[in-house]
């Protein structure tokens, strides 16, 4: 995959970059394998907006991705390699050999033809599926589960990948993208390589149009704003809001830790951002 450019005739196109999309195959969707989407337009179930900046969009139809692997011990070749609007990486479409059809995430180097597997007895080889006991130590993998049986959680967003640094007892120790260390049951499925995709973090939107496409609304600073609106609103000419920066709702918007469940704590071992 490469990035397209384009002659500055504009002042928006002078920036623009777009995928050139060469690895795709397909261009529609499986019917089957689609189901509606609604936007929220950033509401809650009461109808209040929770989320100022997000609205608009084109139309999209979800794509049923499998993140469980359900199709264990069924070899399945790749059909097409597709886009989907729902997520940054590429999918792609498997056919069962006893006719099932299925989404995958598509990681790097997959191609039309190549066959794939999950289950304990899969090889190790980027797009089969194996419980983490069954996987060498220091594997790039993506699509982890957290608890076995409920699909893959971790690592699922472009040209990212995880680590299965160690096993200890029932665990398996993973070195997340975020460089979060965290521990997982061997039971755990997850899918070997990284996800497919990796230019998109240098894609340049270019234009603020193309922002409005994607459900991204224009957005204000807080102290821009007046006091009724923003708790840092106000003031006489350019003001720092007179408090420590927050969201509109009054909630710290720098350093305060938001993490609350302490029922899986124990299962990180190292948080992100921390070096040691």
């Amino acid at each position: 995959m490469a990035l397209k450019s384009f002659k500055s005739n504009t002042p928006s196109r002078r920036f623009y970059t777009v995928a050139d999309f060469s690895e795709l195959t397909k261009k529609s969707p499986e019917k089957s394998l689609i189901a509606g989407k609604s936007s929220s337009g950033g509401r809650n179930n009461q109808g209040r907006a929770t989320n100022i900046n997000t609205g608009g969009g084109h139309k999209r139809r979800y794509r049923l991705i499998d993140f469980s692997r359900t199709h264990k011990g069924i070899p399945a070749k790749v059909a097409a390699i597709e886009y989907d609007p729902n997520r940054s990486a590429r999918i792609a479409l498997l056919v069962f050999k006893n006719g099932a059809k299925a989404y995958i995430l598509a990681p790097q180097g997959m191609r039309v033809g190549q066959e794939v597997m999950s289950g304990p007895d899969a090889e190790i080889a980027p797009g089969n599926a194996l419980p983490l006991a069954r996987i060498p130590t220091g594997q790039p993998i993506h699509n982890i589960e957290l608890k076995a049986g409920r699909g893959g959680q971790l690592a699922r967003s472009a040209g990212v990948s995880g680590q299965l640094v160690a096993k200890e007892g029932e665990y398996g120790l993973i070195k997340l993208p975020s460089g979060e260390m965290r521990k997982a049951h061997l039971a755990c499925y997850a899918t070997i390589g990284a996800v497919s995709n990796p230019e998109h973090q240098n894609i340049d939107i270019g234009k603020a149009g193309r922002s409005r496409w994607l459900h991204r609304r224009p957005h204000n600073r807080g102290v821009t704003k007046n006091p009724v609106d923003h708790p840092m609103g106000g003031g006489e000419g350019k003001s720092a809001g007179g408090r420590h920066p927050c969201s509109p709702t009054g909630v710290a918007a720098k350093g305060l830790k938001t993490r609350n469940n302490k029922r899986t704590d124990k299962f990180i071992v190292r948080r992100r951002g921390k070096k040691k």
